[in-house]
């Protein structure tokens, strides 16, 4: 995914200095751009397009950028004085992300080298400010990143956004598969679906259950065999009994036939419900988690926004190892000193997060009136995540993002047939609970281990939605103040 996308860098001069400086600046540009692409710390290439003096030259690399459909955002950097005049129609008509990269060519001031032909052309200083307040007059969504650009968190920050940048690429090309409607009188997965298409890009649509079946009872034995292979090869299975193994090729039938009609739509998330299942004898389970072991996204309960959210923030993980999965808060542990939360789902978390080898079992689900489906169970693994759920306020989009930190699970739980993460909530459970609730966050949530939340903010800023971060140092009291104003802001957009 990350390496069909491309980074254009955009660098800012004038005619002022003369030929000379200019072929300078660009052959410098030039190098940046390829050492930076061998550094390793960026997902995405970097292209070197022009060192722009005019305000045609600008325009015209950004009416080129917002119609190829690799480059994910544009890169600038003002290598001497820019006059940011010349900035203002290309800014005004830019459509893809924007990171203005505060850098300079040189790490240090050499002491016996500059002159004023130095000056001339190493005038980032200068450059950078004039950029930046253009950006800052025309109130464009924007990254600054400041630093040295040969320095390793410089360019790992650099490499943070256009991951971020990539989830707005993926947003906007993104569609979603519903099989069959919401459950029934739930308010949470409920949502302008049109405002959400203009404002982030998802193409929401129903599919009925009926076509499902009828391409599930198309699927051969022979395609069920080698998605079963794939099972074994990636799970241990509880039981070798003909009517548990019978179980688990019926949810491969169901995986088989989903990802069919997904991919003939060119759909990258999907959402079910118990509530609507007819002519299927089963809710899939490991049907759903191999799926979003694949990159597809997933909600429960016909909750397309979590699915949605889920396959942009796996896009923007990708190459990344520690797991992204769709999830629940379910319960609390409310002991002194030993406060968690555990989160889980019917069936449906996804593998990525699993702390050992995944076991493939049978159990009666209790709701939905269907046989027993096959899932995989399995402890997620510890480690720093966050947790994050987008909401309709009504007249704009929330994205509420917490910490968490993720731990062993404190008990055995053997009866408990589902995957399961246990983590700490910041800043602790309690005071952390009381804020996603004043927030409005959801029931359904995407864990990840890989994504951070200053990516998630970067996202939210991209896609110019709301953003809301719960973090060690929240408490109700501050959140609810930040809320009223950010209400009020956004009240006069």
């Amino acid at each position: 995914m990350l390496h069909t996308y491309e980074f254009w860098f955009v660098v800012g001069s004038q005619f002022l200095y003369g030929p000379e400086v200019l072929e300078t600046v660009a052959a410098r540009a030039a190098e940046m751009a390829d050492k930076l692409n061998a550094s390793g710390n960026l997902p995405c290439k970097i292209v070197y397009k022009v060192t722009a003096k005019t305000n045609t030259e600008i325009s015209d690399v950004v009416r080129e950028a917002n119609y190829d459909k690799h480059c994910a955002g544009i890169i600038t950097w003002c290598h001497t004085f820019s006059p940011s005049k010349m900035w203002i129609n290309g800014f005004a008509n830019l459509q893809k992300p924007y990171c203005h990269f505060a850098t300079q060519y040189n790490r240090e001031i050499p002491n016996e080298e500059i002159d004023m032909d130095f000056m001339n052309l190493n005038q980032a200083a200068h450059g950078d400010r004039e950029h930046g307040f253009i950006a800052a007059r025309l109130r464009m969504p924007r990254k600054v990143i400041a630093g040295y650009w040969q320095d390793e968190d410089v360019q790992k920050r650099l490499g943070d956004w256009m991951r971020a940048a990539v989830g707005v690429a993926v947003s906007r090309e993104l569609k979603v598969m519903r099989f069959g409607d919401n459950m029934r009188e739930v308010a949470v997965t409920e949502g302008d679906k049109v405002e959400v298409q203009a404002k982030l890009g998802w193409q929401v649509n129903t599919w009925p259950v009926g076509q499902l079946v009828d391409t599930m009872n198309a699927v051969t034995d022979a395609e069920i065999d080698a998605l079963m292979d794939e099972y074994r090869a990636a799970y241990d299975f509880a039981s070798e009994d003909t009517d548990f193994i019978e179980t688990v090729r019926y949810q491969a039938r169901e995986e088989i036939a989903m990802k069919k009609m997904l991919d003939a739509e060119g759909c990258k998330a999907f959402s079910n419900t118990f509530q609507d299942l007819y002519g299927m004898r089963q809710l899939p389970g490991i049907a759903s988690q191999h799926l979003m072991a694949q990159g597809y996204g997933y909600g429960g309960e016909g909750d397309w926004k979590v699915a949605a959210m889920t396959a942009i923030i796996k896009a923007m993980a990708a190459g990344k190892t520690g797991g992204t999965a769709f999830m629940e808060d379910y319960t609390y542990n409310l002991v002194p000193g030993a406060m968690y939360s555990l989160g889980a789902h019917m069936l449906e978390v996804c593998p990525s997060v699993a702390a050992a080898r995944p076991r493939v079992e049978v159990h009666p689900l209790g709701i939905g009136d269907r046989e027993p489906p096959a899932r995989l169970v399995f402890e997620g693994h510890e480690g720093d995540a966050i947790v994050v759920s987008l909401i309709d306020m009504g007249g704009r989009l929330r994205l509420i993002c917490q910490d968490i930190h993720c731990v062993k699970p404190i008990l055995p739980m053997p009866n408990l047939p589902v995957a399961r993460v246990m983590w700490q909530a910041m800043p602790d459970l309690t005071t952390g609970l009381e804020c996603w609730i004043t927030a409005g966050g959801a029931h359904h949530t995407t864990l990840t281990y890989d994504v951070t939340a200053d990516q998630m903010k970067d996202w939210a800023n991209m896609m110019g939605i709301e953003f809301v971060h719960i973090t060690d140092g929240s408490t109700p009291e501050k959140l609810e103040e930040e809320l009223l104003i950010k209400d009020l802001v956004w009240k006069l957009r």
